[in-house]
């Protein structure tokens, strides 16, 4: 287990995740100094942070993500360069942060002080404010690369109706409002009967009961969808993919439904089905980059205030147990300045 370093003058909080010999994963919100911090990149002060289904396994014994403890969590982060800065990321440069090894092998985003490796920072595009990337963040990122990945392949509004799986979802929400925006008939499929009203506001046109695509059917359906966005997985994405349209394609980012896909080659030999694989972690940072410009640009989403839940650093725990209770709607941001 790694092992903390000693204090220093500069202090600052953090929520840290504490695992040891297969017992429940403690959390807490802590003190702690820079030397605390990896000794290599650049300082941050963090702003803006965001809650994913990824920083609730990270801060679960049986999560299976996180790679070190004591870990502070938080793929995401936006925040300010405090020092070590560089040519490209000068003292006082507004960055973001996210994916690589951040939250999972590498203090994350849940605290007031980052240490990042300037090689994994994207420059705060101009008409993105902190607190509005961070509602976009890994989520809202993940659902722009499932877009561009059905835009590239070929995939347009005249294909028919786009469903989205796990559209509460941080994933989900944010692609229903950013495809509907880009003119796709958008179906939002969900569990919560309480959140129609917050699909359409969206922009679905339509909501799918989750019950319709969560038991195992037939390899082939009625063909009803010109492509998908699938934040799920598992039986879901198999029924996805045999309700496609000849020569859909579905963008598969999500394990939430399980990891194994129960389907046969017939809706790809027999419909031309593609299945287009999604992996926001390890994207080359120039294309990371040119994808955040499109999300301040054409893919910006229209309803951030919508989307976003703000909380304090306090209220972190809680909001990790909702995520993981499959209870959270829409996006929620941390703001690390945020008193208790």
């Amino acid at each position: 287990m790694a092992t903390l370093r000693a204090m220093a003058s500069d202090r600052f909080r953090a929520l840290l995740a504490t695992q040891q010999d297969g017992a429940p994963t403690e959390r807490a919100i802590v003190e702690l100094g820079l030397d605390d911090l990896p000794s290599d990149g650049v300082l941050l002060k963090v702003t803006y942070s965001s809650v994913n289904y990824k920083d609730g396994l990270a801060t679960s014994a049986t999560g299976k993500v996180a790679r070190i403890s004591p870990l502070i969590p938080g793929v995401d982060l936006a925040g300010t360069v405090l020092a070590d800065g560089t040519d490209e990321f000068p003292v006082g440069t507004e960055v973001i942060a996210h994916g690589y090894d951040l939250g999972v092998a590498r203090f994350g985003g849940f605290a007031e002080r980052a240490r990042v490796p300037a090689e994994w920072l994207v420059p705060l595009p101009r008409g993105l404010s902190a607190q509005e990337a961070m509602a976009i963040g890994t989520a809202g990122y993940t659902a722009a690369l499932s877009l561009i990945a059905l835009e590239t392949f070929g995939i347009t509004p005249d294909h028919g109706p786009l469903l989205v799986t796990g559209a509460t979802g941080g994933v989900g929400s944010t692609a229903v409002n950013i495809a509907s925006a880009k003119g796709f008939d958008v179906n939002a499929s969900s569990g919560k009967s309480a959140a129609t009203d917050f699909l359409t506001e969206l922009g679905a046109s339509e909501v799918v009961d989750r019950s319709e695509l969560s038991e195992e059917g037939r390899v082939l359906q009625t063909m009803t969808y010109g492509s998908a966005i699938d934040c799920v997985g598992g039986v879901t994405l198999a029924n996805v993919l045999a309700r496609l349209r000849y020569g859909g394609a579905a963008a598969a980012s999500g394990n939430t439904g399980g990891a194994s896909l129960p389907t046969t080659v017939m809706p790809f030999i027999l419909r031309g089905v593609s299945l287009l694989g999604i992996d926001s972690a390890s994207t080359p940072i120039e294309r990371r980059r040119a994808v955040w410009e499109r999300l301040a640009d054409d893919l910006r989403p229209s309803s951030l205030a919508l989307i976003g839940t703000e909380l304090s650093l306090d209220q972190l725990p809680d909001t990790l147990d909702a995520i993981l209770r499959g209870e959270a709607i829409g996006r929620s941001v941390v703001d690390l300045s945020r008193p208790s």
